[in-house]
């Protein structure tokens, strides 16, 4: 089974969204799209309208890895939930980290470490290490340990369950191992990487810098209230059609 990057992307943010705003999950077709679409922890960028997020979901829901809510107490849209964690047996923590990786392609444990802060807790970067190897152990793998590519300085992992966008089924995506390789910045001996300054080994940020929201994290949460709440005007539109029409205005 292997899906279109389309796929990957909304099958990502299906899972992302659960895990950070579970109050507005399962998403709308516009919150999915918005999701789809934002700029932030996003790589590469892409631009889903409605009809393309409708096609992905199609695709999902072929596969047994989506399921369509339909309306009901109150609610006058379809929502759309994943079941990922149903069809290949997987707990919160494996799910977030196989959604970085449809979100942002191939990264280094200790990224996926700080990317997916937000939707599980690793006390290490061995437990990543842990967590991805049981992903791609299982009967049909869904990541997998790239070789390294030259100058880089740490073993990255690569989701094999969505073919990235530009890539060929099953290979590495090269623009996205270049795309995500963090930036770095020479300091006499040292180097300054994401803001951490290292000196032989990397040194890990704190529980404060992590526990910390970044501009990335409050720009996306006020992204998914704001689809919240056209979701809710949306549906106030629809109801108060609703009673106009049953008092014969």
């Amino acid at each position: 089974m292997t899906i279109s990057p389309e796929g990957g992307r909304v099958l990502g943010c299906l899972v992302e969204k659960q895990l950070t705003t579970p109050q507005q999950y399962p998403l709308t077709l516009n919150a999915l799209s918005l999701a789809c679409s934002q700029a932030t922890n996003r790589e590469p960028i892409m631009t889903l309208d409605g009809y393309e997020t409708e096609r992905a979901l199609d695709e999902l829901k072929a596969l047994h890895l989506v399921r369509f809510v339909l309306p009901s107490h109150g609610k006058s849209v379809t929502r759309y939930r994943h079941v990922l964690d149903e069809a290949f047996g997987l707990d919160s923590p494996r799910a977030a980290l196989l959604a970085v990786l449809l979100l942002r392609g191939s990264q280094t444990a200790g990224e996926l470490r700080a990317r997916t802060g937000r939707m599980a807790e690793f006390t290490s970067v061995g437990d990543v290490h842990a967590e991805l190897e049981v992903l791609a152990d299982q009967p049909q793998p869904l990541a997998r340990l790239l070789p390294r590519r030259p100058g880089q300085k740490e073993d990255r992992w690569q989701q094999l369950l969505a073919t990235e966008s530009g890539t060929t089924e099953g290979s590495p995506s090269a623009a996205g191992e270049i795309a995500t390789e963090p930036s770095r910045q020479d300091v006499g001996d040292e180097v300054v990487e994401h803001g951490i300054i290292e000196h032989g080994a990397r040194s890990e940020p704190s529980d404060a810098d992590r526990s910390r929201p970044s501009l990335e994290d409050r720009v996306e949460s006020l992204a998914s209230e704001m689809a919240a709440l056209q979701d809710q005007i949306a549906e106030l539109t629809t109801s108060l059609d609703a009673l106009r029409h049953s008092l014969g205005e």
